[in-house]
């Protein structure tokens, strides 16, 4: 979009030396009607020359990127003269808004004006009768002249108009890419954000937005002509500046003003009652004097699995613990810091202790099953009435995790509630997060920078647990001396820190890690040669046990990505006190999104045994705690909690029942998208009772109590058909052919069998989908079964399902004729066999 070089003529100050009547005499032409009337018409020509080109803009958009919808308005960019304040022009009444306000060098203001389409003819009519009405006023004055004679010009806005920067740090190169501060109205926040998706552009995560009373600063990172697109298609972006904010602004830049930006902070945050849910920590222990922790942690809550320890955090330093509290409760604390609002904290944090302190002798490597579940053991018994999530980023450096041990198996045994000292069944299920482990810090870049040579450490292969590893969209390395060195990884690829499972058995290992969250990066050399982790502008900022030194740290690695982590988990269940840990862990899975390094590779897998590997190296992506919290619109979810019976004593242990879900698609609505592309996610969440035997390594199903699967119904198949067809993979043997393969999947039913957590997308057209409208929830081998003499084949079991539809090329609604049929999925039970 070309610069308009137009004349600066200053109509007010001319019009403002005297009245209009005055002036005029013998019949002349008074000379400022004549001002007024060239004027007038000059702003005319500028308003219909500057729509003109708006609506080229617009159609350009359009026929870019057919499917982006449209802001239903165009940007203006208005400059004022040099002798007008801070003038007003926006008006409610037109729904006109204004931003983007910048002083020229020269004295010169211009604005961004946001004007809708059927605003238009108004501000037309403005200009018509301020240049051809009848002035009525005693002082002679045109009508509307407060209004038109301080605009020196109207043109087009362009990208540069809402550059608040320096202007000669504006990226010049349409496929340049920077991390954008987007200063984004609140009311069009959520229509930012899914543009953004769309344009393939990658936001900071929600906790990395800034809200303040009138405007919200999302990060985004991407080209120069994606944020064009985003700008001018949406309507809804305010201002635009180079995204600098980092931990380094409060570790250095701002260090003396810090006990004042957590004073003010920790009086924006309404704290948690006393029976709110909590992030269990299992850890090094926690400085509970902390500002930011006191008063969400209870000294009663500070714990540990010998008395003789201690509760305090004994980590060198800044306290691994500690660390870990700051971001389990509030997330990376640059935003909040940062910004001006308020924080309502709807969860608390507890912590035992589990690593013994200088003067103790250190845990013997065999005993951390044990550990971890006394641990949990002196939570519940602390207060046993209280909704918890534990989070332990403690691993076994010297064992990979692609075997079941007796670590990983306690943790199943945990989360199950399936202790042996309980044979009546009364443990609660658990919601455990653990860390998929760290790639140890080298210097030698070389020697740490194939990821996939550092498998998973112990015990992140617990089926049932939430295994956590890292990605980073931290690359902004600000620390002096190192001006020339560059990211490890780029924005939205797996953190250089964290481990991956593609060693691991991929056939018979579950598929970890589930998740990634922020990890921070790493600094490489300009040689390339040198790798240095934890510089602060790189990492995360949380609390410090140096409280009256040192409050604040840089974190990183998938110690940090575990505790944000198990923050989530705790708001979800917060949110939603009736889920169980099962669903929660299922609502983050299906909730997450991959970053667009991510899908490219999955896009580059051959076959879906490739694809999948995929998920090996950054699990199910990034998730989101707005996505998992509620159902848009057009991106609906529909949750189902229930309880099966996999099997019957019936002249031998034999399948019991299976479930089946009538999916509530509006079939009309779906019929009439047609050829529409249409997403189907879905994600079966369950917890297995584990038995860690010989044979377990060869068979998964000598270590699962059982096992569930889903499958959709085909299209073209009947009712009948289908329940007969699942009906009778239910009985083909382990090991035998499988059925015909379902096309559309992203992944495929044989790619997602291990474990305990199965989630696929498929996708087609709307009008396929309108037929394939049932869901079949079937149980598949485990020692239950096979172990009759154990006396366990009669067990019932938990499970959540979830499924989702989007549309993501087109808005509709979807929820309005859903939530008319059913507000839950509701299963029909069927005998097997």
């Amino acid at each position: 979009m070309a610069d308009h070089d137009l004349p600066h003529i200053d109509i007010s100050a001319l019009v403002w030396r005297g009245d209009y009547k005055s002036l005029g005499n013998n019949g002349r032409v008074n000379p400022l009607q004549r001002i007024r009337a060239d004027h007038g018409r000059r702003m005319a020509e500028e308003l219909r020359t500057a729509f003109n080109q708006a609506d080229q803009t617009q159609s350009a958009l359009v026929e870019e990127i057919p499917d982006l919808e449209g802001s239903g308005g165009i940007y203006l960019e208005v400059e004022l003269n040099r002798l007008t304040g801070a003038e007003i022009i926006e008006r409610k009444t037109e729904n006109t808004r204004q931003s983007a306000e910048k002083v020229l060098d020269d004295g010169t203001r211009t604005i961004a004006l946001f004007v809708p389409d059927d605003a238009r003819d108004v501000l037309e009519n403005i200009i018509s009768d301020y240049t051809e009405g009848e002035i009525t006023s005693r002082r002679g004055t045109p009508p509307l002249a407060g209004r038109v004679e301080p605009i020196e010009h109207i043109r087009e806005a362009r990208l540069r108009t809402f550059w608040r920067d320096d202007q000669d740090a504006l990226p010049t190169e349409p496929q340049e890419q920077i991390w954008w501060a987007l200063w984004c109205f609140p009311d069009s926040l959520e229509k930012v954000v899914a543009t953004a998706g769309t344009l393939g552009l990658q936001l900071g995560t929600n906790d990395t937005f800034l809200h303040f009373p009138e405007i919200i600063v999302v990060p985004a990172y991407g080209r120069v002509s994606s944020i064009e697109l985003l700008l001018f298609a949406t309507g809804g972006i305010a201002e635009l500046r180079r995204a600098t904010d980092n931990p380094l602004v409060f570790t250095q830049d701002l260090k003396d003003d810090i006990p004042a930006f957590i004073d003010d902070l920790a009086e924006r945050v309404t704290w948690p009652q006393a029976d709110a849910p909590a992030v269990c920590l299992l850890d090094t222990g926690v400085n509970r004097a902390h500002p930011l922790i006191e008063p969400a942690l209870s000294i009663d809550d500070l714990m540990s699995v010998n008395e003789a320890w201690g509760g305090d955090d004994h980590d060198g330093g800044p306290g691994h613990g500690t660390g870990m509290a700051g971001l389990s409760l509030h997330g990376d604390l640059v935003a909040p810091l940062a910004d001006q609002s308020n924080h309502i904290l709807a969860h608390r944090v507890e912590s035992v202790k589990i690593l013994p302190p200088n003067g103790f002798p250190p845990n013997e490597p065999h005993s951390y099953g044990p550990i971890t579940l006394s641990a949990i053991a002196k939570a519940e018994i602390q207060n046993p009435l209280r909704d918890r999530v534990f989070c332990m980023a403690v691993t076994n450096e010297n064992r990979s995790g692609a075997e079941n041990s007796a670590w990983s198996a306690s943790i199943d045994q945990a989360a199950a509630g399936a202790e042996l000292q309980d044979p009546d069944n009364l443990s609660p299920k658990r919601l455990i997060v653990v860390a998929a482990g760290n790639i140890p810090d080298n210097s030698n870049a070389a020697a740490i920078s194939d990821h996939d040579a550092f498998p998973m450490q112990d015990p992140s292969q617990a089926w049932n647990a939430l295994a956590i590893g890292g990605f980073t969209q931290k690359t902004a390395i600000a620390e002096q001396g190192y001006e020339d060195w560059t990211p490890s990884a780029a924005v939205g690829e797996a953190s250089p820190y964290s481990r991956n499972s593609i060693l691991w058995n991929s056939s018979k290992s579950a598929f970890k890690p589930d998740l990634v969250f922020e990890t921070g990066n790493r600094a490489i050399s300009p040689s390339g040669q040198e790798a240095v982790a934890g510089l602060d502008s790189i990492s995360l900022l949380t609390t410090s046990k140096e409280v009256d030194t040192n409050p604040l740290t840089g974190f990183w690695a998938t110690s940090a990505a575990t505790a944000q982590a198990a923050r989530m988990a705790a708001q979800i269940s917060a949110d939603h006190p009736d889920y169980w840990p099962e669903t929660v862990r299922a609502l983050m899975v299906h909730s997450a999104r991959w970053t667009p390094p991510m899908l490219e590779a999955i896009d580059l897998g051959a076959s879906r045994r490739d694809k999948a590997d995929s998920i090996r190296r950054f699990g199910y992506g990034v998730p989101n705690i707005v996505r998992a919290s509620a159902s848009a619109a057009d991106d609906l979810a529909l949750v189902a909690q229930n309880t099966i019976q996999p099997f019957r004593k019936d002249k031998g242990i034999r399948f019991n029942e299976a479930h089946i879900y009538e999916l509530p698609w509006p079939r009309e609505v779906l019929e009439e998208l047609g050829n529409t592309a249409v997403k189907l996610k879905v994600t079966l969440s369950y917890f297995i009772e584990p038995n860690p035997s010989f044979a377990s390594v060869i068979d998964p199903a000598r270590y699962q109590s059982f096992g569930l699967r889903f499958d959709l119904k085909r299209s073209r198949e009947s009712s009948a058909d289908f329940h007969r067809r699942n009906n009778a993979a239910t009985q083909v043997p382990v090991g035998a052919a499988a059925s015909t393969p379902d096309s559309g999947w992203l992944f495929g039913k044989q790619q997602i069998s291990a474990g305990s957590l199965h989630s696929d997308i498929w996708e087609g057209v709307a009008v396929e989908l309108a037929a394939r409208n049932q869901i079949y929830i079937r149980p598949i081998n485990g020692w239950w079964r096979e172990r009759k003499g154990l006396k366990r084949f009669d067990d019932k079991a938990r499970y959540a399902l979830i499924v989702s539809l989007e549309t993501p090329d087109v808005e509709i609604d979807l929820y309005t004729p859903i939530e008319a049929m059913v507000s839950t999925l509701i299963p029909v039970g069927v005998e097997i066999g």
